[in-house]
């Protein structure tokens, strides 16, 4: 069984700096890539960055420039440096990995099996 913890939310001003990180257990060794989401309430998930095995990253075009994903794989774990932020970039923040191989994109929370719990990112104006 597959476990995703995610820690480091919290409450910044516009402007500021968080750290997310994601802690995997389990078999999560078969993924090829982890990835963070976002959902603000009232609207869809969204991808936000996506770590690949072979040290790819991609991010969504509103936060290029801004946070930086990097995945530990010896520790199978996941973090995402936010900087600059927005009040635009306040939602739950969810870890993602999928079951295997998998296309990885951002654009679709269904090449995802594996999910958090979230963490909260509010950003004040």
């Amino acid at each position: 069984q597959v476990q995703l913890v995610e820690s480091g939310g919290g409450s910044v001003q516009a402007g500021g700096s968080l750290r997310l990180s994601c802690a995997a257990s389990g078999s999560i060794y078969s993924s090829n890539c982890m990835a963070w989401f976002r959902q603000a309430p009232g609207k869809e998930r969204e991808g936000v960055a996506v770590a690949f095995d072979d040290g790819t990253t991609s991010y969504a075009d509103s936060v290029k420039g801004r946070f930086t994903v990097s995945k530990d794989n010896a520790k199978n774990t996941l973090s995402l440096y936010m900087n600059s932020l927005k009040p635009e970039d306040t939602a739950m923040y969810y870890c993602a990995a999928p079951y295997g191989t998998s296309l990885c994109r951002l654009v679709t929370r269904y090449d995802y099996t594996y999910w958090g719990q979230g963490t909260q990112v509010t950003v004040s104006s």
